[in-house]
């Protein structure tokens, strides 16, 4: 994930004390629809709510995923009630919220390991604030799953900052199990084998992951096939985006329109689908305006054609 509009009118320390985590008593996955596993798209509705979910509806979309950092500090019930009235107008069903700030972020391989996620100290409680704030919002939206980048997370465990972002996202982890969520990290900075090590130690079964099928590549820590066959059961959530490797060690890959890149999305869904993931599938495309509209037309036939091969 990087900061872009979705579809949409709109520029755009730790606690170490924790209780018991309640059963999750919801089924976290959507209503089935023409495919068992539905695609939907990932929007910010920051300026112009309604125009941004009937725009979901008018493509053909049955779920959507809300990018909600425009929002934070200004969650309120009455924007809650204002949303569920929108999804329920349009008949889309919302499946996760995402807040990545507050600021700074940058995207890149240079200034990213200071600014990104839960592992820089300057930011760190002020993003865990924010997240706990998205939980507490998708709560009286009925959503159950809150999804953020966790960052650069140390590959040496004997780091201290290691030990350090695993008790920040345990500290998020507690909060969103308390609200009936899942907690993801979605993927990107992080091998999925230092993933799969947080997610061990930090030793919440609300915790989860956010499948980012591009960013492993943007940010050249793996192939999303083999990320699948170490992340697998732990899927709760999938971004479908497509790209190339970095070629300049200070810059991320490119990202392209699916189908154009290197991500295969009939391996990484048949995977999936023996992992038993069967929630929705995210298109995220970070064009903007009527580009971004027609490149989302063209990735919702490309991905509806991988489906319908695996159905």
């Amino acid at each position: 994930m990087r900061r872009r509009d979705f579809l949409s009118s709109a520029a755009f320390a730790a606690a170490t004390t924790f209780v018991p985590v309640p059963a999750l008593a919801y089924d976290p996955e959507p209503a089935a629809s023409g495919h068992a596993m539905p695609l939907g798209l990932l929007i910010s509705p920051a300026e112009g709510p309604e125009e941004t979910i009937k725009r979901v509806h008018d493509l053909g979309f049955p779920t959507c995923f809300f990018s909600l950092d425009a929002y934070i500090d200004k969650f309120t019930p009455q924007l809650a009630d204002q949303f569920k009235s929108l999804l329920k107008k349009y008949n889309v069903t919302c499946t996760t919220v995402e807040v990545v700030g507050p600021q700074p972020l940058v995207w890149d391989f240079m200034q990213g390991p200071t600014t990104i996620g839960l592992v820089p100290r300057a930011t760190r409680a002020a993003r865990i604030d924010a997240l706990k704030q998205a939980s507490d919002f998708a709560k009286l939206l009925g959503v159950h799953q809150v999804q953020t980048h966790c960052g650069f997370i140390p590959e040496n465990p004997a780091d201290p900052l290691y030990k350090e972002t695993v008790a920040a996202i345990k500290d998020v982890a507690q909060h969103c199990a308390n609200n009936d969520q899942r907690f993801l990290m979605e993927t990107g900075q992080e091998t999925p084998t230092t993933m799969s090590r947080a997610i061990r130690d930090v030793s919440l079964p609300n915790l989860g992951v956010g499948l980012d099928t591009a960013n492993l590549i943007l940010y050249g820590k793996a192939n999303p096939v083999d990320a699948v066959a170490i992340l697998g059961p732990h899927v709760h959530a999938i971004h479908a985006k497509d790209g190339l490797w970095p070629t300049d060690p200070d810059k991320l890959g490119e990202e392209v329109r699916i189908g154009t890149g290197l991500v295969d999305f009939k391996k990484v869904f048949e995977a999936l689908r023996k992992a038993g993931y069967t929630g929705a599938i995210t298109i995220e495309r970070e064009t903007h305006g009527p580009q971004q509209i027609e490149d989302v037309r063209k990735e919702r036939q490309y991905l509806d054609k991988v489906l319908a091969q695996i159905s």
